[in-house]
C-alpha cells in the first residue's frame, strides 16, 4: 500500500482515515476538498482540479482522499489500494452535523482556507441520496478494474478501526 485512493459519501470519515493512514504508513496525504475549494467556497474547475491530480499520483507515495466522481479515475487507475468507506447514510449525516457544530466558524484542516465550515441544502441532498445515485456507480468502476488492484470496502467505524489496528500491527513488525 503505497498509492491509496479514499471515496466515499461526505461524513464517512474519509479526510480521517487519510491522516491516520498517513502517520502509520508515513506516507504524505492530500485532502482534495482543499485544493477544490479557494476562499470563500469558490470552486476551481474540474480540468484544474484533474491536472492537480494528474501531478499528484506521478508521485511515488500518497494518499488521495476526495469523492469527486468527476475526476475519481486518474485516482482509480494510478492507485494500488482503494478503500471505500460505504457508511449509511444516518452514521454520514449524524458526522456532518457533528464536524459542523465542532467547526463552527472556523475552517475544517482538510478543507481549503478560507472556507468556514458551512453546511446547506444542496450538500445534505447529495449526501441522503448518496447510496442510492452515487454507490452504484462506484461499485461498478471497482469491478471494471484490474484484479490486481487491492479493494477494501468498509462499512462501518468499527470495520474501520479493525482496518487500522491490523495496518498498524503489519507496519511495526515491518519495522
Amino acid at each position: 500500500m503505497e498509492r491509496i485512493a479514499l471515496i466515499g459519501s461526505g461524513g464517512s470519515g474519509k479526510s480521517t482515515l487519510a491522516r491516520q493512514l498517513g502517520e502509520i504508513l508515513k506516507i504524505d496525504v492530500y485532502h482534495l476538498d482543499s485544493f477544490f475549494w479557494k476562499p470563500n467556497w469558490v470552486s476551481i474547475s474540474r480540468e484544474e482540479l484533474a491536472s492537480i491530480q494528474m501531478d499528484l499520483v506521478k508521485k511515488e507515495k500518497w494518499i488521495i482522499d476526495g469523492h469527486f466522481s468527476g475526476t475519481m479515475d486518474i485516482r482509480l487507475k494510478a492507485a494500488d489500494t482503494i478503500i471505500f468507506l460505504d457508511f449509511p447514510r444516518t452514521i454520514c449525516v449524524y458526522r456532518v452535523f457533528k464536524r459542523m457544530v465542532k467547526y463552527r466558524n472556523q475552517t475544517r484542516p482538510d478543507m481549503g482556507e478560507g472556507c468556514e465550515e458551512k453546511l446547506d441544502i444542496e450538500f445534505l441532498k447529495w449526501l441522503w441520496e448518496f447510496p442510492k445515485t452515487k454507490r452504484p456507480g462506484i461499485l461498478k468502476k471497482l469491478e471494471q478494474l484490474p484484479k490486481t488492484k487491492n479493494f477494501i470496502i468498509l462499512k462501518s467505524p468499527r470495520e474501520v478501526k479493525r482496518f487500522l489496528e491490523k495496518i498498524d500491527d503489519l507496519s511495526e513488525s515491518s519495522c
